[in-house]
């Protein structure tokens, strides 16, 4: 019972945008390290040659999205758009209630990116949004690269998925450096 009290009034305060702390106090914006992952998400990258990128490799990076990612992406953005903040207005909607920026859900695939081997930076994306994502909803985004451009460029398929369903679909380009040591 104790544990569901707690669920619950997590959730409230998550629906007023209050941040939420973990049992220290302690927020998952302060619990961000470089090079690091926080444990409610999952990575997995192929492990082929784990040390080095090529065609056919891949990486994956899951995680849920939550009230207080929508909220701080509206804060840091400056996309306030009320089908994001405002679920009584996003109820007359298409949508029937609340949607996650598409931009915040597409950045999982540079969450994903930043997981490969070397120092990733992006080049190009391109992205096609499919269907809607709410609050809530254990999303993947599935990057494999698919053409060796040369000079450390790659050509990579990305898509982000709520289970089985494609909800983002794209592409990027990436140039991979060597890491500084």
């Amino acid at each position: 019972m104790f544990n569901s009290v707690v669920a619950a009034n997590r959730a409230a305060f998550a629906a007023f945008g209050v941040q939420q702390e973990d049992e220290n106090g302690v927020t998952p914006a302060d619990r961000i390290e470089p090079d690091e992952d926080l444990p409610e998400w999952h990575v997995s990258i192929s492990e082929d040659h784990p040390d080095r990128f090529g065609v056919g490799d891949h990486v994956d990076f899951t995680k849920t999205i939550s009230e207080n990612d929508v909220r701080q992406f509206a804060a840091a953005s400056g996309d306030t758009n009320p089908l994001h903040l405002d679920e009584e207005f996003a109820e007359q909607t298409r949508f029937r209630g609340r949607i996650a920026h598409g931009t915040l859900v597409g950045s999982l695939i540079s969450a994903a990116l930043a997981r490969l081997p070397g120092l990733t930076i992006y080049l190009s994306q391109d992205l096609e949004f499919h269907n809607p994502v709410r609050i809530g909803d254990r999303l993947t985004a599935e990057c494999e690269v698919v053409e060796d451009l040369g000079d450390a460029q790659y050509r990579l398929t990305t898509r982000v998925l709520d289970d089985d369903e494609v909800v983002i679909d794209g592409e990027a380009v990436v140039l991979i450096d060597d890491l500084p040591e």
